[in-house]
């Protein structure tokens, strides 16, 4: 949003930053791509790259290219990342055939990384989660800019069902006014019985639910998500593997850091069949795999793992706090 500040240029002793909200990877592919995938970069890291069709709609790709003007005349990016799980792409962002000897901070995660104790008024998923198993229940939520067809609501249900796993489903109409809303149904329905038939191991949230909160909870083990940047950074910020299920913009793109480099989840849909309907069966599979499988221990082991890593890096002396320090005397420096 660059044009919003576009007079701070005349301003004396001003600068402007840009802040980036989607991950370094997604921002390193982006300009990797417009270089013509330049070969004097080494990304041998990254192979099988999901289309960047259908990612965007025209409207919303015009828009961003006209602010992209005015970053021009920006001072230096900030990153909601850390450089413990993004470490090498902030590296070859940092290039100066990509950076312009402009300087950059990745001062990320934004979200809290520890949770203060309960307070008066729990949500109902949370009182139902201090019932539960450790690392047992899979939060499912696809974002406030998703709305499925019934015929996906229905493969989704019996696949959570089938699967015989725990379950915090968030099923909600997305929000009115986003730019991505499909002509999909906006009254949601249940297959009939299911929430009776399941309500021993499972809970379906119809509002706002407390997704850091959920996340951060000791009973929860997995999380199945669309894959937006804000709902990554917050699930490895709390140690817990993903099931991704990319539906628009950065989030394919997100899927392969998750899934492949991370290596802290596995994929529900591919976005090659962005236009297929996802079966239940492989819900099902996804699931399991998952929540009670040796490899979906694995997952949550490096998940756990990164997450410390994340946490450590924000205390004093830790990677995320001297990049915040150095930002901030970036920044006062004139003053």
């Amino acid at each position: 949003m660059g044009s919003v500040v576009q007079d701070y240029r005349d301003i004396p002793n001003a600068e402007a930053y840009t802040f980036h909200s989607v991950s370094a990877f997604t921002i390193f592919l982006y300009v990797w791509e417009t270089m013509g995938r330049s070969s004097s970069i080494d990304v041998d890291m990254i192979k099988d790259l999901p289309s960047n069709d259908g990612c965007f709609t025209p409207e919303f790709t015009k828009f961003v290219r006209s602010e992209h003007e005015y970053s021009k005349f920006n001072s230096g990016k900030i990153y909601n990342t850390s450089r413990v799980i993004e470490g090498p792409f902030l590296d070859l962002l940092s290039k100066e055939q990509i950076n312009k000897g402009k300087k950059q901070w990745a001062l990320g995660p934004f979200n809290p990384i520890t949770i203060s104790g309960p307070t008066q008024q729990r949500h109902y998923s949370l009182i139902w989660l201090d019932k539960q198993v450790p690392k047992s229940v899979i939060f499912v939520s696809f974002g406030t800019t998703t709305s499925f067809s019934y015929e996906q609501i229905k493969e989704i249900a019996i696949g959570l069902e089938q699967s015989q796993q725990k379950f915090i489903w968030v099923l909600r109409d997305a929000d009115k006014e986003n730019v991505f809303l499909d002509d999909f149904t906006k009254k949601i329905e249940l297959p009939k019985g299911f929430e009776e038939r399941v309500k021993e191991r499972g809970i379906v949230v119809r509002d706002w639910a407390p997704q850091l909160e959920i996340l951060a909870h000791n009973s929860t083990g997995g999380f199945l998500s669309h894959c937006g940047w804000n709902s990554c950074m917050e699930s490895m910020s709390m140690g817990v593997p993903l099931a991704t299920w990319p539906m628009h913009s950065d989030q394919p793109r997100n899927t392969v850091l998750i899934t492949k480099i991370l290596e802290v989840g596995l994929v529900v849909k591919d976005w090659a069949q962005r236009n297929e309907l996802v079966t239940f069966d492989r819900i099902e599979k996804v699931v399991r795999i998952l929540m009670a499988s040796k490899e979906g221990e694995e997952m949550r082991k490096r998940a756990k793992d990164l997450s410390l890593g994340v946490k450590n890096a924000v205390e004093e002396n830790g990677v995320t706090k001297n990049e915040f320090d150095a930002f901030i005397a970036h920044i006062t420096k004139a003053i």
